[in-house]
């Protein structure tokens, strides 16, 4: 039987009980169905695991006890930056959950000019990362990486592209280049792809000037989530773990 695994942004160590707070003793109890005995896998997200066992689970209490501290990873040796245009709430939710299962490093949600979704607030803002941040929270449990890669907040894309350094990719369905004429890159990886709408004439001549090189992925046009993925598969096949 699968044993799950289990995010716990706090301060672990071996052999410490854990009485987990309304929201994750929902989680274990009734999204799970977790029974007292149970064993499962516990991370921080800043590296390594612990396996434990849940000791109590009713509705006045649900805690765990940690093992001994596990010091497996599984991080891809690429450090790859993902800037993704801002799209629709399912398109976006996979993007992130799939892009967290292929390795990436961090990803930062982009404002740019053909984006379907608005967000014009503060509130909204946070609400959107806050979500989006328990989308890659979930992958981790999901894949097994014990490292959380940062959402950071939505910016635009000039301010992303001007502070990016190495390798620097933007997917577009008329790109000039192919990944296979490019070399192995030597350091950090940036990769820069649309919402529904693609990119317009200035944003990607901002790309260009920024030293972005425009990637063709094929013949066909992908969709906003299907690009990013294809290109992450991509480079983790030539030069990163899945090859």
């Amino acid at each position: 039987m699968r044993i799950s695994r289990f995010y716990l942004p706090q301060t672990l160590s071996s052999g410490s009980t854990i009485q987990l707070k309304e929201e994750n003793a929902h989680y274990l109890r009734t999204v799970l169905r977790l029974r007292k005995g149970a064993e499962l896998v516990v991370f921080n997200g800043k590296g390594g695991e612990y396996p434990a066992t849940l000791i109590e689970a009713h509705k006045d209490a649900v805690s765990i006890v940690l093992g001994e501290f596990n010091s497996r990873e599984s991080e891809s040796l690429l450090c790859t930056s993902l800037g993704l245009g801002i799209s629709r709430s399912e398109r976006m939710d996979m993007a992130i959950q799939k892009a967290v299962e292929l390795g990436v490093a961090n990803i930062t949600p982009l404002l740019v000019e053909r984006c379907v979704v608005q967000l014009d607030d503060d509130m909204r803002k946070e609400q959107r990362v806050r979500h989006w941040r328990k989308v890659v929270h979930g992958a981790c449990e999901q894949c097994g990486r014990n490292r959380v890669p940062e959402i950071f907040e939505p910016m635009g894309l000039e301010d992303w592209v001007s502070g990016q350094t190495g390798l620097r990719l933007f997917l577009d369905p008329g790109g000039n280049k192919s990944l296979h004429e490019l070399s192995e890159p030597q350091g950090p990886i940036s990769l820069l792809t649309g919402p529904e709408g693609g990119f317009t004439k200035h944003e990607r001549d901002t790309a260009v000037k920024a030293g972005f090189i425009d990637l063709k992925l094929g013949p066909r046009v992908l969709r906003t989530e299907t690009a990013a993925l294809a290109a992450l598969a991509a480079i983790q096949t030539l030069w990163g773990d899945l090859g």
